[in-house]
């Protein structure tokens, strides 16, 4: 629905907030301000820490690059939340085994307790965005999502 905020076009092109990138990024900002209310009150985490708990959970170990593209944030973002999460006992730091400049980051047992929390959450708050959709439209979408990303990660590919 268009809102009327935009009215102008340029030639046969739409309004702004037609576009596909603008919509993406309205539901992202929405989604993480509700976000990271919720894990706030309900977890005492920030969405940062959150989503790097969340990724540092899913896989054996990970570096701090890792973490970063993980859990969709800048290497200052994740190194800040993963510091904080070490601060609170949740995530622990190693020398990597694989690289001597870099660490492992794994989480600890109240890591664990505090891991199922997070992705009750997450799952919860998936469903609220998601739930105005029908299982068949959220397959859908979440195939479509996959076939735009790995299509992007191929524009943003070096030419040899």
């Amino acid at each position: 629905m268009n809102s009327g905020r935009f009215n102008r076009t340029a030639g046969n092109l739409p309004t702004l907030d037609r576009f596909l990138t603008y919509r993406l990024h309205m539901l992202h900002k929405l989604s993480d301000r509700a976000s990271h209310e919720l894990y706030l009150a309900e977890s005492g985490l920030g969405l940062g820490e959150a989503r790097c708990l969340a990724a540092v959970g899913s896989f054996d170990a990970l570096s701090v690059n890792r973490l970063a593209f993980e859990a969709n944030l800048d290497k200052g973002q994740a190194s800040r939340a993963a510091q904080s999460l070490v601060d609170q006992g949740l995530i622990s730091k190693s020398p990597s085994e694989n690289d001597a400049r870099s660490v492992d980051l794994k989480l600890t047992e109240a890591g664990r307790q505090r891991w199922t929390q997070v992705m009750d959450l997450i799952n919860r708050r998936n469903h609220e965005i998601f739930g105005c959709l029908s299982l068949e439209e959220r397959r859908l979408l979440g195939d479509l999502f996959d076939r735009l990303i790995d299509h992007a990660r191929g524009l943003n590919q070096p030419e040899a």
